[in-house]
């Protein structure tokens, strides 16, 4: 929120990376609220819901019979966007062709409709998002190294929730407060065994499975409690606090059964972590939640495979 806060006041092209459920939107909008454009519309667009053959028509508009089905002309998110500030979420799904055109536009400030001629000026600032690893799509010829360069001017990091686990229980305790409003219903907080529960999970959901986990446990909430057995079933596996302390795992025998968990996994699949036949699908977690996995556990690939 610092580097929020610092760069809101300028006018600078922002690249905000991390995992899906992050809260990546929830910083674009710090971003416009806190800048002079606060009073100018935030246009957002999710550039990975857009049919291929339409982002250049909903990007940058078309002029009356561009295309098949264009029966009046219409304005692009970049015009409407004019003043204030255009927020492309997703931005590594936008195709090749696109990108040189978006380049264009951050490096001219200017664009043609789709079936025009006429070049429109805009004064947008741009704020873009991504939860892929654009160093390695460009690497791999998906992703324009330009580009790349011109949205990456300052990068902000939104981190995995199992990265803060001391945001979880005050989130939790707040999103029980909304659900609880949103429900009808009157609820107790969270319990300190609840919250140590949500501290062991690994949320490969981040924060948007935070909120449906914990909205779900109010429905099926008994005696005001909200239920995290029924909400997130997986939880059943880890001992509840009792007075009994060896029933008590601790956060490091805990990382070591994830550590003996995973290494087992990438050595059943000979350390292939995505695919059909990867570790990631035997686990049933995303490729780059392992990754991250790996990488927060430092398991290191034997130098002998491959």
């Amino acid at each position: 929120m610092h580097d929020v806060d610092r760069v809101a006041i300028t006018d600078t092209t922002v690249l905000i990376l991390g995992e899906t459920g992050t809260g990546k939107e929830l910083i674009a909008t710090a971003i416009h609220k806190a800048s002079r454009r606060a009073d100018k519309p935030l246009i957002r667009v999710n550039c990975a819901a857009l049919p291929a053959n339409l982002i250049e028509s909903e990007l940058f508009g078309h002029e009356k019979g561009a295309f098949t089905g264009a029966t009046a002309k219409r304005s692009g998110r970049f015009l409407l966007a004019h003043g204030g500030t255009i927020f492309l979420d997703e931005v590594g799904e936008l195709p090749l062709e696109l990108q040189a055109k978006l380049l264009r536009v951050l490096q001219e400030r200017e664009f043609e409709p789709v079936g025009g001629s006429k070049t429109i000026k805009v004064d947008v600032r741009v704020i873009a998002a991504t939860n892929r690893d654009l160093e390695k799509s460009v690497a791999a010829g998906q992703f324009r190294e330009d580009l790349y360069y011109r949205l990456n001017v300052f990068p902000i990091m939104a981190p995995p929730l199992r990265e803060r686990t001391d945001d979880i229980g005050p989130l939790a305790n707040a999103f029980l407060k909304r659900a609880s409003e949103k429900l009808g219903r009157t609820m107790e907080p969270f319990s300190a065994d609840a919250i140590a529960r949500l501290n062991a999970y690994d949320w490969p959901g981040n924060v948007r499975e935070l909120q449906n986990v914990v909205e779900r446990s109010v429905i099926v909430a008994e005696h005001r409690r909200p239920n995290l057995e029924r909400a997130l079933p997986s939880l059943q596996t880890i001992p509840a606090s009792s007075t009994d302390t060896d029933t008590i795992i601790t956060v490091g025998e805990l990382e070591a059964l994830e550590k003996r968990n995973l290494l087992a996994a990438l050595q059943a699949c000979k350390w292939k972590v995505a695919g059909d036949n990867g570790a990631a699908k035997l686990l049933g977690m995303k490729p780059s939640t392992l990754n991250s996995r790996i990488s927060a556990l430092k398991i290191k690939k034997p130098q002998s495979i491959s």
